[in-house]
């Protein structure tokens, strides 16, 4: 698969995930972060893993929009339909990235470290917005606010994504978790997901080692 290619299946997985930004902290030294470092998680995988690096370059924000949804799609709440389709990154925000893909066990990982011109930190909703429900067109389902590890000088944010379709008369679910820091014009990005392998049953996602990931790997990017 080319590196375009690549970047086109990584990011279709992360745009269902991810939100767009409001403010972060910029009081930590990032002097010496380098994305390129977010390769250093691999070691944390044994060998029922399949892990392939994705090397250094440049991102393209449009890559990163919302998923598409049926016309006439309701929210539940009706007000909080921003939630679930906000866009990854502002309008003319560039950058680079590099990212560590591992499947096994059941479950995809996807490790994103992200350089962008200018902060984007997270937009984390409050209130009755913490959970989304929608439903129309052929397909249902939810976005909600999870439990994530706790960054010194960075925000953090986990979502839990499960979109149910009819395929071929018999309802199809599928669930994404994505867990996000933001530090100064740099964000790391978790995407974990089950696999769905023929004649085996799905396992559930391994979100404590989604969250340690990130833990992980904004550690490696910092340095």
């Amino acid at each position: 698969m080319s590196k375009s290619a690549q970047l086109g299946s990584l990011f279709t997985l992360v745009c269902v995930a991810v939100l767009t930004a409001c403010g972060t902290p910029e009081s930590a030294d990032v002097s010496n972060a380098d994305i390129a470092r977010v390769k250093d998680v691999r070691s944390s995988f044994g060998p029922q893993f399949k892990v392939t690096d994705v090397g250094q370059t440049g991102i393209d924000p449009r890559l990163l929009g919302s998923p598409a949804l049926p016309n006439g799609i309701k929210f539940d709440p009706a007000d909080c339909g921003s939630f679930a389709t906000a866009q990854v990154l502002p309008t003319g925000v560039k950058g680079n990235m590099a990212a560590t893909i591992a499947e096994g066990d059941g479950n995809r990982f996807i490790v994103i470290a992200v350089e962008t011109s200018e902060p984007v930190p997270v937009n984390r909703p409050e209130g009755k917005c913490k959970r989304v429900g929608f439903a129309g067109g052929g397909v249902r389902g939810l976005v909600e606010i999870v439990d994530v590890p706790a960054i010194e000088d960075a925000e953090t944010m986990g979502t839990h994504r499960v979109l149910q379709t009819i395929v071929n008369g018999k309802p199809s679910t599928g669930e994404i978790y994505n867990y996000i820091a933001s530090f100064s014009t740099f964000l790391v990005i978790v995407t974990a997901n089950p696999l769905v392998l023929p004649n085996t049953p799905v396992k559930p996602v391994d979100t404590q080692r989604a969250r340690d990931l990130l833990t992980a790997a904004v550690a490696a990017v910092r340095g």
